[in-house]
C-alpha cells in the first residue's frame, strides 16, 4: 500500500467511542514494550505518528489510526507489564475481550511478538483468544534485526511451536529498522480488509516468509 495520508483519530475508552464509519479495523495485540508502536510508524513512513508511553503498560486505550481514510489501525493497550495492577489488567481484559467478540468491521488481528525471546505467558493467552473467537490472525515477529539472520529459522520455529501456530496460520518476521516484512504485511492487510476478502489468504502469506527465512 502506498501511505498517502496518515492521522491519529481517537484514544477511545470503550465502545461508544469506537469509529462508527464502518471502515475495516487492523488490531494489533502485544506486550508492552514489543516494538506496536514502531512498527505502526514503519508501516505508515512516519517516525513520531504513534508514540510510546512514558509509563508502559499504564495506557489502558484503543488507539485509533486512520490510514489514507480507507482503514485503521487498531492498537490494543500493551499487556504484561509487572506494575499494572490486577484491576487494571482486568479492565484491560474485558474491554479487549468484548472488542474481539462483537467488533463487526474488525478484519484481522496482528499479534506482535518478540522474535528474539520464547512467547511469554499473556501472549499465549492472548493467541488462544483470538483462536477461541476465530477471528484472522497474523503473528508479526518483530526486532528480527537484533539477531543473525542465520538464527531466524531457529526462533521462527520455537515461536511457531510455542503458540501453537498451525501450518495455515500467517507468520512474519518484521523489522521496524530495517523494513523487513513490510511489504508482506501489507499485502495481507490489504486482502483482509477488501470487500472480497471472504478468502483465506494466509497461506500465502506464510509461504512467502518460509522462503524467506530458507534463504
Amino acid at each position: 500500500m502506498n501511505v498517502t495520508k496518515a492521522e491519529f483519530i481517537i484514544s477511545a475508552v470503550g465502545p461508544d467511542q469506537y469509529p462508527a464509519d464502518a471502515l475495516p479495523e487492523i488490531a494489533l495485540a502485544g506486550r508492552s514494550n514489543v516494538g506496536k508502536s514502531s512498527l505502526i510508524n514503519r508501516m505508515i513512513n512516519r517516525k513520531n505518528l504513534a508514540r510510546t508511553s512514558s509509563t508502559p503498560g499504564k495506557t489502558q486505550h484503543m488507539n485509533y489510526y486512520l490510514i489514507n481514510e480507507q482503514l485503521y489501525l487498531v492498537d490494543f493497550p500493551g499487556y504484561g507489564y509487572a506494575k499494572v495492577s490486577k484491576t487494571q489488567r482486568a479492565a484491560w481484559g474485558k474491554m479487549v475481550e468484548r472488542y474481539l467478540a462483537e467488533r463487526e468491521t474488525l478484519k484481522l488481528i496482528l499479534l506482535v511478538v518478540d522474535l528474539r525471546h520464547p512467547p511469554t505467558a499473556d501472549d499465549k493467552m492472548m493467541f488462544d483468544w483470538i483462536k477461541h473467537y476465530d477471528l484472522p490472525l497474523c503473528v508479526v515477529a518483530t526486532k528480527a534485526d537484533k539477531i543473525p539472520k542465520s538464527r531466524w529459522p531457529k526462533h521462527i520455529k520455537q515461536m511457531k511451536q510455542e503458540l501453537g501456530v498451525l501450518p495455515g496460520d500467517s507468520f512474519i518476521a518484521f523489522s521496524s529498522e530495517i523494513g523487513l516484512g513490510k511489504e508482506e504485511l501489507w499485502g495481507l492487510i490489504e486482502s483482509c480488509s477488501t470487500p472480497e476478502a471472504e478468502e483465506d489468504v494466509s497461506g500465502e502469506t506464510v509461504e512467502a516468509q518460509d522462503d524467506l527465512t530458507a534463504q
